[in-house]
């Protein structure tokens, strides 16, 4: 039997326990995890490949390398309830020989009630036996424009990680996944 790795949640954003929860995994060949992780922890890379995120900055310096306690804000393209997102690493670590890579940041848009939002992002990037790498990303969200998500069909955030993922592996492996 085989066991996977899991992502590290944090009290208070455990999946379904907020107002919308979406989990998007992939596993390919040809690729390796270092090959995709640099490109994930590179915030110059991510509007090569991923269409919805834009004007990635980091207000209190660093950057654009993501690292542990990093923070950056960043613009969500196409939510029209989402606005800035103020984000702040908090798991950094990169994949090695037997251990994943993992990546989750907590982002939050403040306003009012309606608009205020509470978000922990997480990414696992693992090489597999077999020259396979998985790669899976989660998000837990809590405040009333993820509720609103949360009711859409087709599911807004499912989609858009999924497009990230796929971005992301292409960019990695430099050749166009199916």
């Amino acid at each position: 039997m085989t066991t996977q790795n899991a992502i590290n949640w944090p009290e208070g954003y455990l999946p379904g326990t907020g107002d919308n929860f979406v989990s998007n995994e992939v596993i390919v060949q040809g690729v390796t995890a270092a090959q995709v992780w640099r490109c994930l922890t590179d915030t110059s890379t991510w509007e090569t490949y991923y269409g919805n995120i834009t004007g990635i900055s980091f207000p209190e310096g660093g950057g654009p390398v993501l690292e542990g306690g990093l923070a950056f804000s960043f613009e969500p393209v196409n939510a029209p309830s989402l606005h800035t997102q103020n984000a702040r690493v908090v798991e950094f670590q990169a994949p090695g020989e037997g251990v994943p890579g993992r990546l989750s940041w907590t982002a939050r848009q403040e306003g009012t009630p309606e608009e205020r939002l509470d978000v922990l992002h997480a990414w696992l990037v693992e090489d597999l036996p077999g020259g396979r790498v998985r790669v899976l990303t989660q998000e837990t969200q809590i405040g009333r424009p993820a509720a609103e998500l949360a009711r859409q069909l087709p599911d807004p955030m499912l989609n858009a990680h999924q497009s990230w993922l796929n971005g992301l592996v292409e960019a990695a492996s430099g050749r166009p996944t199916a």
